[in-house]
């Protein structure tokens, strides 16, 4: 029985931190639309510095997702 009641709240668990990722990824995708709050004309190396550190964070979780780059096997 203990076995049962540990996996249901993994699952709870589970769920509630794919909620999370989910809301993060629709928060994102929503930034992204509108280029990251940042008008064409006023693109500066700041704002492409910015955006190299966001690519360089989510290509870290999707190298380990994935398992690829320093996480492949």
């Amino acid at each position: 029985m203990r076995s049962s009641k540990n996996n249901a709240k993994a699952l709870e668990a589970f769920i509630q931190r794919k909620a999370e990722i989910d809301a993060a990824r629709a928060r994102i995708k929503t930034l992204s639309d509108e280029h990251f709050n940042v008008h064409p004309d006023e693109v500066n190396w700041g704002d492409v510095g910015t955006l190299d550190d966001y690519a360089k964070l989510l290509k870290r979780i999707i190298d380990s997702a994935f398992h690829e780059g320093e996480f492949a096997d």
